[in-house]
C-alpha cells in the first residue's frame, strides 16, 4: 500500500513552486544554492527546449584550472525531467532512473548545453502510456565550450509512469 500513496503524493515541492510562482522558472533555479554556487544559467527558450550555460569562476573551478566536473553534470541534471513533467502534466510522474558522462575535452570559458524535445516525443509518450504503464526513455545532449566544441557527453535515462 506504501507504494501506491508514494504514486498518489507524486507532485512539485511546494518551495518550489512558490518560487517559481513569485520569480519565475529561470530566477528559481538562479536561487537554488548548488547552481548558484556554480554559476549555472539556466534559459527557458521555449516549452520543449531550455539551454543552460556556466561560466568559468572560481566556484565551478577543477584543481588544474578547468570546468570542475561534477558542475558540468550538475548543469545537466534535472533539464530533460523538467521538460517532459512541463510538457506531459500532472497525470504522469517522471523520475531520473540513471545517467552517464563522458568527458570529451577539458571545458573553459563558458559552456553551454541545449535540451530539446520535440512535440512528437510527448504525443507519442501519451499513446505509448495508454496501453503500458510505464516507461524508460533516454535523452541525450552534450556541453560544448565557446569554440562549439563538446567538452562533455550527457545521456540520461528517465522514468514515465502515467498516474491516472
Amino acid at each position: 500500500m506504501r507504494h501506491r500513496e508514494i504514486l498518489l503524493e507524486y507532485k512539485v515541492h511546494p518551495l518550489w513552486q512558490f518560487l517559481e510562482q513569485t520569480y519565475g522558472f529561470e530566477q528559481a533555479f538562479r536561487m537554488f544554492k548548488p547552481y548558484e554556487g556554480a554559476n549555472i544559467l539556466p534559459k527557458l527558450v521555449d516549452k520543449n527546449t531550455m539551454v543552460v550555460s556556466m561560466p568559468l569562476i572560481l566556484s565551478n573551478t577543477n584543481y588544474v584550472g578547468t570546468h570542475f566536473g561534477g558542475s558540468l553534470y550538475s548543469m545537466c541534471d534535472p533539464f530533460f525531467m523538467f521538460l517532459l513533467m512541463m510538457n506531459l502534466g500532472k497525470d504522469y510522474m517522471v523520475w531520473d532512473k540513471g545517467a552517464k558522462i563522458d568527458f570529451v575535452k577539458p571545458g573553459e570559458g563558458t559552456v553551454t548545453a541545449t535540451f530539446h524535445i520535440p512535440d512528437s516525443e510527448f504525443e507519442n509518450l501519451k499513446e505509448l502510456l495508454k496501453k503500458e504503464k510505464k516507461t524508460i526513455r533516454t535523452y541525450e545532449t552534450q556541453v560544448v565550450g565557446e569554440d562549439g566544441k563538446t567538452v562533455a557527453k550527457i545521456t540520461k535515462d528517465l522514468y514515465i509512469r502515467r498516474l491516472v
